[in-house]
């Protein structure tokens, strides 16, 4: 009986081999690609957060920059701001940092882009392993056009649900 169970492969037995020979180098393959992956992601988030966008607005009497975050860390008007009215240094101010915030973010996004196409390349945990999820597809989120605040969450608690200031303020 050992002799049986020990005997020579059939077929079958060495085209099941070499499947698994073949999952064994992706698997290995996909992991020292995520090695090399995780190794420059600390670099990259740094490059990152020291990105900043710059915008001019008003024939450049206004210049706003934002961070990373796309949030205004810096204003400077033109010695001639006055020229302008209220109404139009607020339109023009809400228009720069719009356009600086998308300026950072096309920044951030060719900074990302050579490790995006890297990550493309590997295969997926699904093409390794039957019925693994897929954990590639980020969530949707609902477009923001950016024209107006989105509405804001309400507060929960009954305590803050007045004004916040008082008349002895």
């Amino acid at each position: 009986m050992a002799g049986d169970l020990c005997g020579p492969r059939t077929r079958a037995d060495g085209e099941i081999s070499m499947a698994n020979e073949r999952l064994k180098a992706d698997a290995v393959m996909a992991l020292e690609a995520l090695e090399d992956q995780l190794s420059g992601i600390a670099e990259l988030q740094r490059r990152r957060m020291a990105l900043t966008g710059t915008a001019f607005a008003c024939d450049k009497r206004i210049r706003v920059t934002v961070n990373a975050a796309g949030v205004l860390v810096d204003t400077q008007f033109a010695d001639d701001i006055d020229e302008l009215s209220y109404e139009e240094i607020a339109a023009a101010m809400t228009s720069a940092v719009q356009s600086a915030a998308a300026d950072v973010e096309r920044q951030a996004d060719e900074l990302m882009r050579p490790l995006l196409e890297t990550r493309a390349k590997l295969p997926k945990l699904s093409d390794i392993f039957d019925g693994a999820p897929d954990f590639g597809a980020p969530a949707p989120l609902a477009p923001h056009d950016g024209s107006k605040p989105p509405s804001p969450v309400p507060f929960a608690d009954p305590r803050w649900s007045g004004s916040l200031v008082t008349e002895s303020d």
